[in-house]
Parts: C-alpha cells; sequence; structure tokens
C-alpha cells in the first residue's frame, strides 16, 4: 500500500470552519475600534473649530465668529492656504473639516457676532459612529448618544 501525501477534505473543512469562527469573533470587535477612533477624530475636529472659532473672533473682531466651516478653512477648491488670510478664508482649518465631511462624520458651524455653535454627527450611524458632538461658545464638547444637530443648545450631556 503506497502512503498518500496532503490533508484530506475534512481535515480542510475543519481548519475553514476554525477560521470562520475567529473571523466571526474578530470582525465585531475591529467595527466597533472603527466607531471609537471616528468618534475621537470628531471630538478633536469639534475642538479643533472651537479653537479656530476664537482665533476667528480675536483675529477679525468687527466680524465676530465666522458664519460657517468654509470661512475657517483655506477658501477655494484647494487645501493649500492663501500667502494673507482673509475674514473669508482664515486657514485656521484644514480643506477636509472646512469641507464638512471627515472620518465618518459631517460638520457644520454657524456664528455670529456674539456666539457660535459647532456639531458632528455620524455619516451613518451605527456604522461610522454611535454619538453625535457638539459645542458652543463656552467650548465645552457635549453629545447625544442618537439623534443629528442642526445646531447645539447647549443642554446636552457634557463629554467627561
Amino acid at each position: 500500500m503506497r502512503k498518500q501525501k496532503g490533508f484530506s477534505l475534512i481535515e480542510l473543512l475543519i481548519v475553514v470552519a476554525i477560521i470562520l469562527i475567529i473571523a466571526a469573533i474578530a470582525i465585531p470587535n475591529l467595527l466597533r475600534a472603527r466607531i471609537a477612533a471616528n468618534e475621537s477624530s470628531a471630538v478633536a475636529s469639534v475642538r479643533t473649530v472651537n479653537t479656530a472659532m476664537i482665533s476667528y473672533n480675536s483675529s477679525y473682531p468687527t466680524v465676530g465668529f465666522a458664519a460657517n466651516l468654509f470661512t475657517l478653512g483655506p477658501g477655494g477648491v484647494t487645501t493649500a492656504c492663501a500667502s494673507v488670510p482673509t475674514s473669508t478664508n482664515a486657514c485656521l482649518i484644514d480643506g477636509q473639516l472646512a469641507s464638512g465631511t471627515k472620518s465618518g462624520y459631517t460638520f457644520g458651524a454657524v456664528g455670529t457676532s456674539g456666539t457660535y455653535a459647532v456639531w458632528g454627527t455620524p455619516i451613518s450611524p451605527n456604522s461610522t459612529g454611535v454619538r453625535s458632538f457638539c459645542s458652543i461658545a463656552d467650548a465645552v464638547v457635549r453629545f447625544v448618544a442618537s439623534g443629528a444637530y442642526t445646531t447645539c443648545a447647549g443642554t446636552e450631556t457634557p463629554l467627561q
């Protein structure tokens, strides 16, 4: 009787089944890690816009706070800053954040001469993020567990 080399079909099926079980355990953890990373990025972006709004208000006191995110960015379709920033393209935040979309979140901001609000909402809830974040002129980042912002009332739960 000759000796056969290789694996039987049963052995290969068992190995494939083990790999599928490991993947079924690992994939949800990877998705949760991705959501956590997107939320951390969103909080950092809201804080960046807070700092940019305060800087904008200091640089252009007659205007007040920036009217929107686009005003805080480099302006136009370029991501490079103009040689001399102006009140219409202050170059205080990067072009991607100024476009309103970054790391699975959409961002918005409104400002007047006396106050401002900034918010970030997940593009696809439960896939790119779970919580929505916002901040007003007191620079405290707040969140709600679900729902989208169109403005920030200041009554949401502060982030700790």
